[in-house]
């Protein structure tokens, strides 16, 4: 038998926020239920979560979406590694990052939030920073725009092109780091693309 993963997408709830770049998170954890044919349902730790393998007789997944807004991601985060008895190391937090450019991937144990509430937020919930995150690059906003403002709105009409390639290749990012280590995510995903 595998290990457990608890896999995270950050995100605020409601449908208001569904189509922003700060849920990017929460799409690709739905990009992962959907390859499995899985649906989310209530969790008492104040999330949805959908359980399932990363394939027939593989590790464990536990695809999770807290029903909190970004910067108190904590506690439902907490409360599902502990309800699962999931160590941090296996608690892999897929979220948008505004210091990578649209259409890029970085993934990394531990470290800074870099100004990421929701990062900082489950950091200080599980007591640690050393945590996968996959990080999806969703750039900075143009001119003089709010990063706030600009992570809150729907991506744009250029962007909307090629999302459904970038939530497939985050997807793929956290199969990989599950499967194989993040060294050898971290050569796939940050090597430059031809």
């Amino acid at each position: 038998m595998g290990q457990t993963w608890l896999i995270v997408g950050l995100g605020n709830p409601g449908p208001r926020y569904e189509a922003t770049r700060h849920n990017i998170g929460q799409v690709v954890v739905d990009e992962l239920a959907a390859r499995r044919g899985e649906t989310f349902r209530a969790h008492k730790a104040n999330a949805r979560v959908a359980e399932t393998w990363l394939r027939p007789g593989g590790d464990k997944l536990v695809l999770a979406k807290a029903n909190t807004f970004m910067n108190v991601s904590g506690g439902p985060v907490a409360g599902l590694a502990k309800f699962y008895g999931i160590d941090p190391e296996h608690v892999v937090v897929v979220h948008d990052e505004l210091d990578i450019p649209f259409d890029t991937l970085k993934l990394k144990v531990g470290g800074g939030h870099g100004g990421h509430n929701g990062v900082r937020d489950v950091a200080k919930a599980l007591g640690t920073a050393d945590f996968p995150r996959v990080r999806v690059g969703i750039g900075r906003p143009p001119g003089r725009q709010d990063p706030a403002d600009w992570v809150l709105d729907p991506f744009g009409a250029t962007e909307r092109a090629t999302l459904a390639n970038l939530v497939a290749d985050a997807a793929d990012a956290v199969e990989m780091l599950v499967d194989d280590g993040l060294v050898a995510a971290q050569q796939r995903w940050h090597a430059p693309r031809d």
